[in-house]
């Protein structure tokens, strides 16, 4: 038995990662403020602001076999690394593949740079995930592995980026969905219960390293189609260029009034990453209808009527159907 201590374990990722711990009959400890709800049955839980001085004195007369760093808060990397390094034999920094500075490159590996952390403008979640990676490595060296998540899917994502399409297809039914134009365009998600398993298998070996932690690459058009399958969707899906979509305030990619996982022609190699890495040390991944079946189930139970953080709601969508129509016939 390990003694594994988590910080965070109470939110989405945190939390299956415990789950898969204590599953394997591991000593868990989640550090967090548990305002996400509790960890799972059989984990620990410290509750503690992470920025209180302090934080950490619960936990430093322990050994731990592993810690897994899910923030990207610097302040919260960095104090917990100062207070714990030394303590722990394994450490994983669960990082992003927005760490990147390029996305224009298609099977890019984790050799491909970084963005810069010192240049004026670069993007704040980028920089700070690099800040973490860069704080880590100089305090853990070979005693550190960096997970480069992609995009993380699956049931109790509350981003509601993956989820958008299967859910729309079934709350569609028999009606028309509008999509992006789809050729040319890649959707790789990889689901959360597949990167908790092998975080917690990697870590336990002792890998060390970066490791792009995605999934296989599909056709936007290949996800649209499971989509539908799985929500039982009989309606058209109605393509629109990315022209008009802009000019109607449609957003790439999340947040209100999008079209989730759409993105830019200058990103091509954001959804195309190279998981040879991931693969081979011992990722495995689940397939694409599994985790859309899963996902849709868990919105059913939240309501496909609710209010998204991310893509168009049903009435904005019908509007721009019929804006989109009327164009055509003009």
């Amino acid at each position: 038995m390990s003694r594994i201590l988590i910080l965070g374990g109470t939110a989405w990722l945190g939390r299956e990662l415990a789950a898969h711990f204590v599953a394997d009959a591991h000593d868990v400890t989640c550090l967090a403020r548990g305002t996400s709800g509790p960890p799972p049955p059989g984990a620990r839980l410290i509750a503690v602001d992470r920025s209180a001085s302090g934080a950490y004195d619960d936990v430093l007369g322990t050994d731990w076999d592993e810690v897994i760093e899910i923030s990207w808060n610097i302040d919260h990397v960095s104090g917990a690394l100062e207070a714990l390094a030394e303590r722990a034999a394994h450490w994983t920094l669960i990082s992003s593949c927005s760490a990147y500075a390029s996305n224009a490159e298609p099977g890019a590996d984790e050799s491909a740079g970084l963005v810069d952390a010192t240049a004026e403008g670069a993007d704040d979640y980028a920089t700070a995930k690099v800040l973490c990676e860069q704080a880590s490595v100089a305090a853990l060296a070979d005693r550190l592995l960096t997970v480069r998540a992609g995009l993380i899917a699956g049931p109790g994502d509350r981003s509601d980026r993956f989820g958008y399409w299967v859910s729309r297809c079934a709350l569609a039914a028999r009606k028309d969905v509008l999509a992006p134009t789809l050729a040319d365009r890649y959707v790789q998600i990889i689901d959360v219960r597949d990167l908790a398993a092998w975080v917690v298998t990697a870590g336990l070996s002792g890998t060390v390293g970066a490791v792009n932690a995605v999934g296989d690459i599909h056709t936007f058009g290949d996800v649209l189609t499971q989509a539908r399958s799985v929500a039982g969707h009989s309606g058209d899906v109605v393509e629109a260029e990315a022209e008009w979509l802009v000019a109607q305030g449609v957003a790439y990619w999340a947040g209100p009034r999008s079209l989730p996982l759409w993105l830019p022609e200058d990103f091509a190699g954001f959804s195309r990453r190279s998981n040879a890495a991931f693969r081979a040390a011992g990722g495995k991944l689940r397939d694409l209808h599994g985790t859309l079946q899963d996902t849709l189930d868990d919105e059913r139970g939240r309501g496909l009527e609710r209010d998204r953080r991310a893509g168009l709601t049903r009435t904005e969508e019908l509007e721009l159907l019929t804006a989109l129509q009327e164009r055509t016939v003009v």
